[in-house]
């Protein structure tokens, strides 16, 4: 915790080291971060150096564009969880469903499960099936898992 009581961020990584982790070009991790669905918490201007949190907010974001949902939606998601700290996305307990061919957000939390929408968090009466959208950072085996004398990698 940082002075003021809020999270601080860990670590320091590039836009091409958090792509590799998440499994997009650090290019993409550029642009996530210039439009605001992640943020480099550790830098203010270029270079652009991201956190440990900062990367798993651009896991999530890589899940739900690989999900289908669109970047409006993410969008709307992101400025609906403005009062969910610094990594909203992590902070909540997200799933998708599908509305038709369309790919939709969902908040769950203790009183019921909220699409998100045009107007905000609707609540949802009776939630479709939902899938959960769960945080997996990739691994590059040619970058991890290497012995000290360079061969081999470990399991």
């Amino acid at each position: 915790m940082s002075a003021d009581g809020a999270p601080r961020p860990h670590g320091s990584l590039l836009a091409g080291e958090a792509g590799e982790l998440v499994g997009v070009s650090g290019t993409t991790i550029g642009q996530w971060a210039r439009r605001a669905y992640i943020r480099s918490s550790q830098s203010a201007g270029p270079p652009r150096v991201y956190s440990v949190e900062d990367v798993l907010e651009a896991a999530l974001v890589g899940e739900l564009l690989a999900r289908g949902v669109r970047h409006a939606d993410i969008r709307r998601a992101l400025d609906g969880l403005t009062d969910h700290g610094r990594w909203p996305l992590s902070e909540v307990d997200l799933a998708t469903t599908a509305d038709g061919e369309r790919a939709r957000i969902v908040l769950r939390n203790g009183d019921g499960a909220y699409v998100s929408a045009a107007r905000g968090w609707q609540r949802m009466t009776a939630p479709p099936p939902l899938r959960d959208v769960r945080l997996r950072l990739r691994r590059t085996p040619a970058r991890f898992g290497r012995t000290r004398s360079g061969g081999g990698t470990s399991g």
